[in-house]
């Protein structure tokens, strides 16, 4: 490479030698990347994991032997690298077992083309190529740090919606985060989580199976309800206009679903009584909508640097002033039971027209 650079050395794991060398083809075209191994077994990719030490691991999941999740698991233990999941996301199979395999350690995931040949699959490889060069530089966590503190108060504060932005390792932590709510929790969650288009479905099964929240893909027009959890539906933002009615677009480009785009929404309809926060994540996504749910009066976190995957996200919120410190995980459905609290609260301003 030129400049001096090391390439971002790779392992690539498929049980379909056609698959194994289209994406092998694909990502030694970039000269960013050098495949160093290949292998059709998960017990074969642990082998290889240890003796290689690869930068970044592509990983099917439904394999010979070893499954995906139960490979992660150990190669986490073993000899952690960053792992993006290269899956079809037709096979609902595929979607469940997916999420499993971030919650033992995948950074990412990627779905597999529908056809192996042509312009298609170049530009999917050169999507695939972009995502290995942008895990390659995500700091590798070999075990994840949870930190048990009290949450930070919440002094005067009641919120009749909370709102959440995430990216790269946001469904292992959501996961947490909503399995620790009580299924009668007095307000509305709405979530955008950067996620590859076509896993929508396969994430909110999964989050249902860990709360007793429901977990639903909103509905366009529809007015969101106490106990109940929103995702925008594939290759959509969503927004909360007034009176809590969605508003479902079709994203026009950057992260989707847009976290900036959703937040100013809860800003804008719920004033003071928005609550937002801010979760692991590249980039900067949802840190300006935070700020504004702050300036609004609202209730504000963002997640710190300890339990993060990738501190992206929550750096920039925390630089803009949208909250005032970073507090761990473990800390976070603390809060938001805090602030969705019931009951008299002095000084504190009406909703918008028509919220309680």
């Amino acid at each position: 490479m030129s400049g001096g650079k090391e390439p971002i050395r790779v392992l690539v794991v498929d049980d379909s030698p056609t698959m194994a060398d289209a994406v092998s083809a694909l990502l030694t075209d970039d000269p960013r990347i050098e495949v160093v191994g290949r292998a059709n077994t998960g017990s074969r990719a642990v082998t290889l994991a240890r003796l290689l030490r690869p930068d970044v691991i592509t990983m099917d999941l439904l394999m010979p032997d070893l499954d995906g999740p139960a490979a992660i698991a150990a190669i986490m233990a073993e000899a952690p690298a960053r792992v993006l999941v290269v899956s079809a996301v037709a096979d609902q199979r595929n979607l469940e077992v997916c999420f499993q395999a971030m919650s033992a350690g995948a950074l990412e995931l990627i779905g597999k083309p529908s056809v192996i040949s042509g312009e298609e699959l170049r530009r999917w490889g050169r999507q695939l190529a972009e995502s290995v060069c942008l895990m390659a530089e995500v700091p590798v966590i070999s075990r994840r740090l949870r930190v048990s503190s009290p949450p930070p108060p919440v002094s005067g504060a009641r919120v009749d919606i909370m709102g959440i932005a995430a990216s790269t390792g946001g469904p292992p932590a959501l996961s947490e985060v909503l399995s620790r709510l009580p299924p009668d929790l007095p307000v509305p969650i709405v979530i955008a989580q950067l996620i590859t288009e076509g896993f929508t479905p396969g994430m909110v099964r999964w989050l249902s199976q860990v709360t007793s929240l429901k977990v639903v893909i909103a509905r366009e027009g529809e007015r969101v309800e106490a106990g109940k959890v929103y995702f925008p539906a594939d290759g959509h933002d969503l927004t909360i206009e007034g009176n809590g009615v969605v508003r479902m677009t079709r994203t026009r480009g950057g992260p989707c679903p847009s976290g900036d785009l959703l937040l100013s929404s809860l800003a804008r309809t719920y004033g003071s009584r928005a609550g937002g926060g801010v979760l692991t994540g590249m980039g900067e996504d949802g840190a300006r909508g935070l700020l504004d749910i702050r300036k609004a009066g609202g209730v504000t976190f963002a997640q710190d640097e300890a339990t993060c995957v990738v501190f992206g996200m929550p750096r920039v919120a925390l630089e803009l002033k949208a909250a005032d410190r970073g507090v761990p995980l473990s800390s976070i459905p603390d809060i938001i039971r805090m602030s969705c609290r019931r009951g008299p609260m002095p000084n504190r301003p009406p909703g918008p027209e028509g919220v309680v």
